[in-house]
């Protein structure tokens, strides 16, 4: 492997060895969870508008993820003290990894393409201007002008079965390059469809 090629260790058929995942609020999550399927999500820093603007459509379809057997684990690389004002109202779990050690594990990456790759650019207006209206009406906070672990991070998704196998994975090549609900939903159905075909 050239050292410009990413270290990608987890895809289709991977196994992940269990762990417990600690949420800046809330009990210990066990990853893989034994009763349901796990999308991972790798997010930026706290207060990130792009992440922000993702995170949102999530929200928005909180119950129809639940309702397809999903729990969303979203990680940051922000200290747990500093998320927990940006994120108390997200339904669904959130963790600090300030350290980067899942980062590392799952080989997700930071590199000037996540802003500079004028795919984003487009995203990137819409998250600021979308922040920018909620900051002035006191609805979110803005992010620290210098976000700890950078501003070059780049997404990450994993759809982990309760067995531990990943399912499916995604690297992402800028900072809005991830998988939206519906590609999520549709790769859950594809699953049931798998399972009750072999059943």
């Amino acid at each position: 492997m050239s050292p410009s090629t990413p270290r990608r260790p987890f895809g289709p058929g991977s196994p992940l060895g269990p762990r417990a995942l600690t949420p800046v609020s809330g009990p210990p999550l066990p990853v893989p969870d034994p009763d349901r399927l796990v999308h991972l999500q790798f997010r930026r820093f706290a207060g990130c508008p792009v992440c922000n603007l993702h995170l949102r459509s999530f929200v928005r379809r909180h119950e129809e993820i639940e309702a397809a057997g999903i729990r969303e684990v979203v990680v940051f690389h922000s200290p747990a003290d500093e998320l927990r004002r940006h994120t108390a109202d997200l339904p669904f779990a959130v963790v600090a990894d300030p350290d980067k050690r899942l980062y590392v594990e799952f080989g997700v990456e930071s590199a000037p393409r996540a802003l500079l790759d004028p795919r984003v650019w487009g995203p990137i207006v819409r998250a600021v201007l979308r922040s920018s209206w909620a900051i002035l009406r006191g609805r979110e906070r803005g992010p620290a002008s210098r976000p700890h672990g950078g501003r070059f991070g780049l997404p990450a998704d994993f759809l982990i079965a309760p067995d531990g196998s990943v399912l499916a994975a995604k690297y992402g090549e800028h900072a809005y390059d991830q998988w939206e609900v519906g590609e999520l939903l549709e790769l859950a159905g594809g699953v049931r469809r798998t399972g009750a075909a072999r059943g």
